[in-house]
């Protein structure tokens, strides 16, 4: 299951979802959770579902102010869809607000992308520390499972100063496998497929076939396994 948590809905636009025809998005989840299937849509690719994001939720993050519990919504969202998965992804906004906080106390772990210069390598930092503030206060088990290196240009030293500088902060949990900048890529969500659709023989394609792998075996999965049914399943 992907969860597309950004109101710019890139991740469901991407997959070739006219957003502007969904009726259920994840914005309607969040406020009625009781509800939240009917928002998932069903094999947008062979073996994902989505659960698509819209404009609307721009607004979620001033109408859940009020709201008791407000940073267990997504939790309690996916306490009734993640049953069902192997893997559940929140794709989060680029910023770290209430809609990421959300991701982060229903996740078990992080996979935080770095694109390959200054101004993210600054970010970093407060990320880091919402982290802790989030697993000492509001999820525990709450933990980084990888860095991923993102846009790199092997052209230019800064690309090569970055990587050097996450390598050196975060040691092993940086992933092998590093996406590099890419026309292809850039191209790939305009014609409402991912890489692999529109240019799988490409490098960044290849790139992030390697991710993948490295995920799942850092999640212990060699394959991606049939859903276990639980009750009381967590993402």
């Amino acid at each position: 299951l992907l969860v597309d948590l950004d109101p710019q809905a890139n991740a469901t636009s991407s997959l070739g979802i006219d957003r502007g025809q969904l009726e259920t998005t994840v914005y309607e989840a969040l406020l009625e959770p009781e509800g939240a299937e009917s928002a998932v849509l069903a094999d947008v690719r062979p073996g994902l579902d989505l659960l698509p994001s819209s404009g609307l939720l721009a607004g979620a993050e001033v109408e859940l102010v009020a709201t008791p519990q407000r940073e267990f919504r997504l939790r309690a969202v996916l306490q009734l869809l993640a049953p069902r998965y192997a893997v559940v992804l929140v794709d989060c906004p680029p910023s770290l607000g209430l809609l990421t906080v959300n991701a982060l106390v229903a996740a078990r772990a992080v996979l935080v992308p770095i694109q390959c210069e200054y101004l993210p390598l600054e970010g970093l930092a407060q990320l880091v520390t919402t982290l802790d503030l989030v697993k000492r206060r509001l999820n525990p088990p709450l933990d980084v499972i990888g860095v991923v290196l993102t846009m790199f240009d092997a052209r230019t030293r800064l690309a090569l100063q970055v990587v050097q500088e996450v390598r050196r902060a975060f040691g092993t949990r940086v992933f092998r496998a590093v996406i590099p900048r890419a026309v292809r890529l850039a191209e790939a969500p305009s014609h409402g497929q991912t890489i692999f659709e529109y240019d799988p023989a490409s490098r960044a394609a290849r790139a992030y076939n390697e991710l993948g792998a490295e995920l799942l075996e850092r999640l212990g999965l060699s394959t991606v396994p049939e859903p276990i049914e639980s009750a009381h399943g967590t993402p």
